[in-house]
């Protein structure tokens, strides 16, 4: 499963999922973290550049182009969490700590 984390510099999750700076895309099977891949989307200050919309398009993208399969999160707000289940995309929330952890719990 292609799961996506927002994560700190140090490793951990981030909470905040829109506003992340940092996502690392992992490929889990059975618990186990086959490929972890980090990128740099910036989403912390490209929020606040445009609508929710343009935001939620930008997010969509990037895991769509990622293949993304689940997302590992502390929390998603209500208009993000409608845009994933439309894209039929699993939300596992309440996750913090170690950002690995997270991914291998959602995968």
């Amino acid at each position: 499963m292609r799961v996506c984390v927002p994560i700190t510099t140090d490793g951990l999750v981030e909470p905040r999922w829109g506003r992340a700076d940092r996502v690392a895309v992992a490929d889990v099977t059975d618990g186990e973290i086959h490929d972890w891949q980090e990128f740099t989307v910036a989403w912390g200050t490209l929020h606040d550049q445009g609508t929710e919309g343009a935001h939620h398009a930008r997010v969509a993208r990037f895991l769509r182009e990622n293949r993304v399969q689940a997302i590992a999160v502390h929390h998603v707000g209500a208009g993000m969490q409608r845009m994933l289940g439309s894209m039929q995309i699993q939300v596992v929330a309440g996750l913090g700590g170690d950002a690995r952890s997270a991914a291998r719990s959602a995968g």
